[in-house]
């Protein structure tokens, strides 16, 4: 499958923007992984891809869902119908997960068994309160972890996450990745390489 994409890459220090370029699916990436940057700098870059139809996303999921490791977390927002129960499915295809996907909205966490577990969590209902549910056992567990409506969890994040914007846009969804954390930059630069 050939996503539409760009990237869009900033360089700051201490709140300035010092260089901002944003680069089509055919020019190469720079290599940011191996930039020495100080601790006085940050490198932040989003990516967007385009799906033009609800199979398109399944696809984007099941790409990135073979490409997941142990402990990574994935947080996904987007208004409500955007997508994110639709690109979860698949995530659970990428990650050899056979089940039915269902929206965990009302149960707030659905757990599925595949090459590793994925953990579907909702918090919309509990408002952010983390407090109300064991993060830490999904967080840490032996699987990935998927969170819908993650953004609302603030502090209660870990360091490391790759967030997942998905806006509608007529039949099709742009998803804009940014990357949280090392892992998740490489995360990011995998699955951009594979598409």
């Amino acid at each position: 499958m050939d996503f539409r994409r760009s990237v869009h890459f900033e360089l700051h220090q201490h709140g300035s923007k010092l260089k901002t370029k944003t680069l089509k699916k055919k020019e190469e990436s720079p290599p940011f992984l191996l930039l020495e940057i100080s601790q006085k700098k940050t490198f932040w870059y989003n990516v967007y891809m385009h799906t033009k139809n609800e199979d398109e996303l399944i696809a984007l999921g099941q790409e990135l869902g073979s490409l997941l490791e142990k402990n990574d977390v994935l947080i996904l927002t987007g208004e409500l119908g955007a997508g994110k129960t639709t690109l979860t499915k698949g995530l659970a295809k990428g990650l050899g997960i056979h089940q039915m996907i269902k929206s965990p909205t009302y149960t707030i966490v659905r757990e599925y068994e595949g090459r590793l577990p994925l953990y579907h969590l909702d918090v919309y209902r509990i408002e952010g309160d983390a407090d109300s549910i064991d993060l830490d056992e999904f967080l840490f567990g032996s699987g990935v972890t998927v969170i819908e409506w993650g953004h609302l969890l603030g502090e209660a994040l870990p360091a490391d996450y790759l967030e997942l914007e998905i806006l509608k846009d007529g039949d099709g969804r742009e998803v804009v990745f940014h990357a949280h954390g090392q892992r998740a930059e490489k995360l990011l630069q995998r699955l951009t390489d594979a598409v």
